[in-house]
């Protein structure tokens, strides 16, 4: 059982957690807060870039004397392995915490048994506080990458009211409004890389960096991925300049891109491609969540916003679990969750869009 002071820490450190995302692949994007003796907040932390400190590590660096009898609130269990830094239980029996947090247990045999180590040395754990919470949080992308062995995948898409993401002429620019675009920078900056097919570069020339608030290139920047498996895109394209690196990928399809992307720590993709490679990654079930930018205009014709998925009767129909709506300026942001199925069309031998 935890109280409402650890509670609102929890709370705290997973929103510490989503600060990281994005920035700390392959490694986990933990929050942890620091508590004293009173239950006052007394340090922060989140997982820094690779081969920086990890979460408990920052908060504790923080809280420094007054972590001492004091408890730490952690998204993930501490890690009990020497990798590129030392093992967290070791810094928080060095801090002489007397009670930890963890809401989501470590679910690898490399770094697991923090809390094992924690307890035999007479600390209060408590492991599982919150779990929903957390693993559906900051930390999905990392624990779906040890559960399945492929990054997390995102679907974005502008779309009018009536399901169309451009006009009959090919125009696309802007369905949306520049609340929702912004959003969309917001969104690729939590991202390790973002995705597009052939066809979209084609077509649109977007140039997938991420930009600030005041329109500027933002320090960190995600790989930039073209699936272009006949060699179509130009050495003129906008995503082949200098502003953020770029993978052009001959995969096969998109669990071979998945796979190709894993193996270069890629642990959470958003995919900004045309109806027809959103069509294959949606037939294949590899779609995890899908944002919807709704604006409130009407085409009557245009490309569809996902293309053929094989489905011919309603009963078929793939279904989508709400999350939330938010508006985005005269704009809804839609989330879901697509219900996991199997069938549907083949796969394309060739996804361009």
């Amino acid at each position: 059982m935890i109280d409402p002071v650890e509670r609102a820490a929890m709370a705290r450190a997973r929103e510490l957690g989503w600060s990281a995302l994005g920035r700390t692949s392959p490694n986990p994007a933990v929050g942890a807060v620091v508590l004293d003796t009173a239950g006052r907040v007394v340090g922060e932390g989140a997982t820094q870039p690779p081969g920086g400190a990890h979460a408990e590590v920052v908060a504790l660096a923080q809280a420094g004397e007054r972590a001492r009898g004091g408890t730490a609130v952690v998204t993930l269990e501490p890690c009990d392995h020497t990798g590129r830094t030392g093992p967290c239980s070791e810094a928080l029996l060095a801090a002489s915490v007397t009670r930890v947090v963890v809401a989501v247990p470590e679910p690898t045999g490399l770094a697991a048994g923090g809390a094992e180590r924690l307890r035999a040395a007479g600390v209060d754990v408590v492991l599982g506080a919150e779990r929903a919470e957390a693993a559906e949080g900051a930390l999905a992308p990392w624990l779906l990458g040890v559960r399945d062995h492929r990054p997390q995948v995102v679907w974005k898409v502008a779309t009018t009211l009536d399901g169309r993401v451009a006009a009959t002429d090919g125009t696309s620019r802007w369905i949306t409004g520049p609340d929702a675009r912004a959003e969309v920078h917001r969104l690729r900056a939590t991202c390790d890389a973002v995705l597009v097919g052939s066809g979209t570069v084609l077509v649109d020339d977007p140039q997938l960096t991420v930009r600030d608030a005041t329109g500027a290139d933002a320090d960190r920047q995600p790989l930039r991925v073209v699936l272009d498996r006949r060699g179509r895109v130009p050495a003129t394209a906008r995503v082949r300049d200098g502003a953020a690196p770029t993978h052009l990928s001959s995969a096969a399809g998109p669990a071979a891109l998945l796979a190709e992307l894993f193996d270069r720590d890629v642990r959470r993709v958003l995919l900004e491609g045309g109806p027809t490679l959103a069509a294959a990654f949606l037939t294949a079930g590899l779609v995890d969540e899908v944002v919807v930018h709704l604006a409130p205009q009407l085409l009557g014709a245009g490309p569809s916003l996902v293309g053929d998925l094989g489905i011919s009767t309603m009963a078929a129909a793939l279904q989508l679990t709400p999350l939330d709506v938010t508006p985005l300026g005269r704009d809804v942001q839609l989330r879901f969750r697509p219900t996991r199925h199997t069938g549907g069309a083949p796969q394309p031998e060739e996804t361009t869009s």
